[in-house]
């Protein structure tokens, strides 16, 4: 019998907001992967350190995190067989993710690799979307609102065309886009509805208007949300 693999979705930073069932299994499970860039923390690990009572074999899954070079392909290929071969001796495996593991979560890369091979179970996790609105108190959505998603690195047309075309919007991945981002809230006459959020959950957590955000470069875990009413309950 081979083990199974977990997708755990670790939520987006606070220890306390997991699942019950990812709790559970983070207590007993065998064998831990975990994400992190080339050097430093892994967030993904540091969320699930309080819930990881026993001493698991761990398996760091370091990989650049620069646009041009994410993801990288042999990192996951190297990944993917470390953790087979634990599977194929019989444990099960938890593969940590921050947010969710399907929502633009870094999982995902793995489950492509394996999934054809082993059983593999995803616990879903609170994304960074669903945290930041509630430190916000700010509804995403109401009644046939259209909430879009959209990633900062888009080209600025494509970009605007996006924002322009959605009632509610959440630009995740801000990173070095922080400065194309204002040009096209601004040019939408969404400026002053924006909210940035850094390190949604997190001991330092930042919420403000984005018209008083003055660097030019945002931190990787921040994204911005605008509704055109205001809020969506208007």
């Amino acid at each position: 019998m081979t083990g199974t693999l977990y997708g755990i979705g670790v939520g987006p930073g606070d220890p306390e907001l997991i699942t019950l069932k990812a709790h559970r299994i983070l207590q007993s499970v065998p064998v831990v992967a975990w994400p992190a860039p080339l050097e430093g923390d892994s967030m993904a690990r540091r969320i699930a350190a309080p819930h990881l009572t026993h001493d698991p074999v761990e398996i760091p899954i370091r990989m650049p995190i620069e646009a041009t070079q994410f993801p990288d392909r042999s990192v996951y290929d190297q990944a993917a067989v470390e953790i087979g071969s634990h599977l194929d001796s019989g444990r099960d495996v938890a593969a940590l993710c921050e947010g969710d593991p399907f929502f633009y979560g870094s999982f995902m890369y793995l489950f492509g690799r394996m999934a054809p091979q082993y059983d593999i179970t995803i616990v879903p996790g609170i994304s960074s979307l669903m945290a930041s609105a509630a430190a916000l108190e700010s509804p995403l959505a109401s009644r046939n609102d259209l909430l879009t998603v959209v990633p900062a690195p888009l080209e600025e047309l494509a970009l605007t065309d996006a924002v322009a075309a959605a009632d509610s919007v959440a630009i995740i991945k801000v990173g070095r886009h922080l400065t194309k981002v204002r040009r096209v809230l601004g040019k939408l006459g969404l400026l002053d509805s924006a909210q940035y959020v850094a390190y949604a959950t997190m001991s330092e957590q930042a919420i403000k208007p984005l018209t008083s955000v003055t660097e030019e470069r945002a931190p990787y875990f921040s994204l911005i949300l605008s509704h055109k009413r205001g809020a969506a309950w208007r």
